[in-house]
């Protein structure tokens, strides 16, 4: 159905988001911060393709809000989604502003996560995804 990155330093989070994703068909690639994400994507010849991805905000090294700057300036057409143990409605405001697709509040729930990619997904086969 897709692929999908997520971006968290929680071992667990990844886990559970990497089983309900699998569930739901997506392959899922995980990432435990913003600056491995950035270098499983740019690795060898070619550009990992991704259609979506899912990041935490809070992490060590590169945070999320550094990794989706990067995201969104080199892959503008892949959409991502937020999921934070942190939540900030200024933060929420401005991602969702410049494009964001959701932004989910952890612990997240399995159907709303699947539900955020699948929204994620038809936004971009639909083409109606901007930055």
């Amino acid at each position: 159905m897709g692929r999908v990155m997520v971006v968290d330093d929680e071992a667990d989070v990844r886990k559970v988001a990497r089983m309900s994703l699998e569930k739901a068909g997506y392959h899922v690639i995980e990432a435990e911060d913003g600056e491995q994400a950035i270098q499983q994507i740019k690795e060898g010849d070619n550009p990992l393709m991704l259609d979506a991805i899912v990041t935490d905000i809070n992490m060590p090294k590169v945070n999320g809000l550094e990794a989706i700057q990067f995201f969104q300036s080199q892959w503008p057409r892949v959409p991502l989604i937020v999921m934070t143990g942190y939540p900030n409605l200024e933060n929420a405001t401005e991602l969702m502003k410049h494009g964001l697709v959701d932004y989910l509040t952890k612990p997240v729930d399995r159907e709303k996560l699947v539900a955020a990619v699948e929204k994620a997904m038809s936004q971009r086969e639909l083409g109606s995804f901007t930055n």
